[in-house]
């Protein structure tokens, strides 16, 4: 199921990092997307979570964006980059 390894950083003014695990737990832990497909996500380790063939990027990045600015964002948007490291095949 969790096929895919995807590499999650936060993009700063200071420069990018690798996106906190207490964050992508925050986010993964919780149903609040109603996407079925992101019950296919398991955060690892800071910046890097599992995920299943069904879990879209682009729509993974709109909701984490979304929900780590209301989260931790401190009236500032977060804006991440997620890639890919192990291709699905």
């Amino acid at each position: 199921m969790f096929a895919r390894q995807i590499r999650i950083d936060v993009l700063g003014s200071e420069g990018d990092f690798p996106c906190p695990l207490a964050w992508l737990d925050s986010f993964c832990m919780r149903s609040f997307t109603g996407r079925s497909a992101f019950d296919e996500t398991l955060p690892v380790s800071d910046g890097l979570i599992e995920a299943g063939f069904r879990v879209s990027l682009d729509a993974l990045r709109a909701d984490m964006e979304d929900w780590m600015t209301r989260k931790f964002g401190e009236g500032r948007p977060v804006r991440l980059r997620l890639r890919e490291l192990r291709p699905a095949t």
